[in-house]
């Protein structure tokens, strides 16, 4: 009778997970694996603690828990291995019962059945109504408000947490940024003494970019306090005091004035009115439900003649990320995609002629191997300044995004639109190349 290892007893996990032919090596904590030698890199189970967490949690979830709390662990090229496995595995991981049942058996055989590990405490635990006020700033706060020195590390000194625009690919990330704002710009037709408003402002760069380059009035909303405290310092290091500003205020309130704090200007009566109005990485948040009432508020403070631009991750028919998924547990909690035909559909229905739409898709995947690539480098800073969990959190969720945007499963559009005025006459250029 061959010797009993991980490796044989656990076989029909990994297959059930991998497909017959895997397409990594796998190595167990006793030194048995499986899989391909040769392949481009090699998941190791590193203690009995990893199948715990798979077994209880026999999908998405428990094999990201093991990953980031360092009871798995990928040696060699984490984005090839990302690729490979995500070729190989089914699109919605679910573990048979039969084997989960095998795989039970297998563990009392090894003698590493145990208890359910402790969850992580970077795991979102939000309360209350699915994109309510309250939840909405949860779920914000989760992933937004880990310390601004860690995003500064990741995400260059631009500090601009969106799909950059690359004109070639050996482009510095922060020239990319820049050229991606500006591109927005010229979109929206931005010229001086328009008032502009940058919905899901981030730490300023929109908002900042358009007042010094266009010489616009511009207003940035957030609702992570993090946010909203260092980018109104920006504004002032950057001598911008007088041309933005910066509020912490729901995208729901900004018809009303309700829910402002800012630095000053119309944050507290209502009735305001916006020239043009950017959305930049912030619509994911917002939710199919409230689609129709993101976009209604949105046209209703764009004057007539005013453009919106969103710009934001799709993907065909749209996706909720649920609670059986990492993106949901541990980064955006509530986050949603929409499907970029649905976003053309409601900006229609409140009355924006869709212009122009465009596809990022190869500069997201060009973004997030910079960002990759920063956390990579500053390793040991990223764990000082978040910890080891959240660190590999990180590291495993940008890896992943790489791979989705380069195998199309998702994209990111700019969709333009214009608030035409009551002849029908929209202001726009003839053609795109006047535009941008």
């Amino acid at each position: 009778m061959p010797r009993l290892t991980a490796a044989n007893a656990l076989a029909p996990l990994v297959h059930a997970v991998l497909g017959e032919s895997i397409p990594v090596e796998v190595r167990f904590w006793d030194g048995s694996h499986v899989g391909a030698a040769d392949g481009p890199a090699t998941i190791v189970l590193r203690s009995p603690g990893a199948l715990r967490q798979i077994l209880w949690s026999p999908n998405e979830v428990g094999f990201a828990r093991a990953f980031i709390t360092g009871d798995a662990e990928v040696e060699g090229d984490l984005l090839e291995a990302i690729r490979a496995v995500f070729r190989a595995a089914p699109q919605d991981l679910q573990i048979g019962t039969r084997t989960v049942v095998r795989t039970l058996a297998a563990s009392v055989r090894l003698g590493v059945l145990g208890p359910p590990p402790p969850r992580p405490a970077e795991e979102a635990r939000l309360r209350g109504g699915r994109h309510s006020r309250e939840r909405d700033a949860a779920a914000i706060s989760h992933h937004y408000d880990v310390g601004n020195d860690f995003y500064r590390l990741v995400l260059g000194e631009s500090m601009t947490y969106s799909c950059a625009r690359f004109v070639r690919a050996d482009v510095s990330l922060e020239d990319a940024q820049a050229a991606k704002y500006d591109l927005i710009c010229r979109k929206l037709g931005l010229q001086e003494g328009m008032r502009l408003l940058d919905v899901g402002c981030g730490w300023g760069g929109m908002a900042m970019h358009a007042a010094a380059n266009y010489r616009v009035g511009a207003v940035g909303i957030t609702l992570s306090e993090q946010q909203y405290d260092l980018a109104r310092k920006r504004v002032a290091e950057a001598g911008l005091s007088d041309w933005v500003e910066i509020r912490l205020q729901d995208y729901r309130d900004v018809a009303t004035g309700r829910g402002g704090s800012g630095s000053g200007g119309g944050a507290d009566g209502g009735g305001e009115r916006f020239d043009a109005i950017s959305s930049i990485g912030m619509f994911e948040h917002v939710g199919k439900d409230q689609m129709a009432a993101y976009f209604s508020v949105l046209a209703e403070v764009l004057v007539p003649g005013g453009r919106l631009l969103n710009h934001a991750i799709s993907t065909p028919d749209g996706a909720s990320f649920d609670r059986r998924s990492f993106t949901a547990r541990y980064v955006f909690p509530d986050g949603e995609l929409e499907d970029v035909a649905d976003v053309v559909s409601a900006m229609e229905a409140v009355s924006l002629e869709v212009r122009d739409v465009e596809s990022l898709r190869e500069h997201y995947a060009l973004t997030l191997r910079h960002w990759v690539t920063n956390l990579d480098e500053n390793w040991d800073e990223a764990v000082s300044l978040v910890g080891i969990v959240r660190a590999r959190i990180w590291r495993l969720y940008m890896a992943a995004a790489v791979v989705g945007f380069e195998l199309n499963e998702t994209a990111v559009h700019q969709v333009l639109g214009v608030k035409t005025l009551d002849d029908g006459s929209s202001g726009m250029p003839l053609t795109r190349a006047d535009m941008i």
